[in-house]
């Protein structure tokens, strides 16, 4: 029961956030939050903690929960720096991939495709985000996931509030392309679909948007 109700707050406050009804940098009052959802702050405070750690609220000393606001520029750093480990990693996955590593990675695009017909925003932006993560780790590299985590994290909001699913629907159709690449074992055209896809996300975060609200109340109504 606390799960499911925590797993609601949690739902609803993204949902907020990704559809722009939540001004980043706006409080989040357990008390409001829990009087709107009618639970305890205790669940408040979980779901709080879950939001935080998927970087879409920070959590501030004496201070509260506020909604994060990552900046373009931070976001055009991250794909600055992925491009530079990805393209590498790129490289050396092709060299270490087995069949199971190409069926693992082809049983994650098929998560994204549900995700997508699911109409689910949060899941799917983080399945395409772990689909970066899970080349990591089926290289055994997990300092390297690590790595890539926090990096597809930090822009993890700005994402998630300007990636369309057309948009989203192409980064999965690129994964598969990049699968059919690793599986061929062709380098040099796995290396330019990698620049290209990583391209494409970034070129697809667009930043006009209609202004959202600081009252929890009126976006969460």
């Amino acid at each position: 029961m606390e799960h499911t109700a925590t797993h609601t707050i949690v739902e609803a406050l993204t949902r907020a956030i990704v559809e722009h009804r939540l001004l980043p940098g706006a409080k989040l009052a357990e008390q409001k939050l829990a009087d709107v959802f009618g639970v305890s702050r205790t669940l408040v405070r979980q779901a709080l903690f879950q939001l935080s750690q998927h970087r879409l609220i920070r959590l501030e000393p004496a201070r509260g929960a506020f909604v994060a606001a990552p900046s373009v520029e931070e976001a055009k750093q991250v794909f600055a720096v992925r491009r530079m480990l990805e393209l590498e990693m790129t490289r050396n996955f092709i060299a270490q991939a087995t069949p199971e590593h190409i069926a693992a990675l082809r049983e994650h695009v098929r998560q994204e495709e549900q995700a997508l017909d699911a109409e689910d925003v949060p899941g799917r932006t983080e399945l395409l985000g772990d689909f970066h993560v899970l080349m990591a780790k089926l290289m055994g590299n997990d300092v390297l996931a690590q790595v890539l985590g926090e990096l597809i994290s930090r822009c993890a909001l700005i994402t998630l509030m300007y990636q369309s699913r057309n948009e989203a629907q192409t980064s999965t159709h690129e994964h598969a392309g990049l699968i059919d690449a690793f599986e061929s074992k062709n380098t040099e055209l796995a290396s330019r679909l990698m620049q290209e896809h990583l391209d494409h996300v970034e070129a697809s975060l667009t930043f006009d948007r209609k202004m959202p609200s600081h009252d929890v109340s009126i976006a969460l109504a």
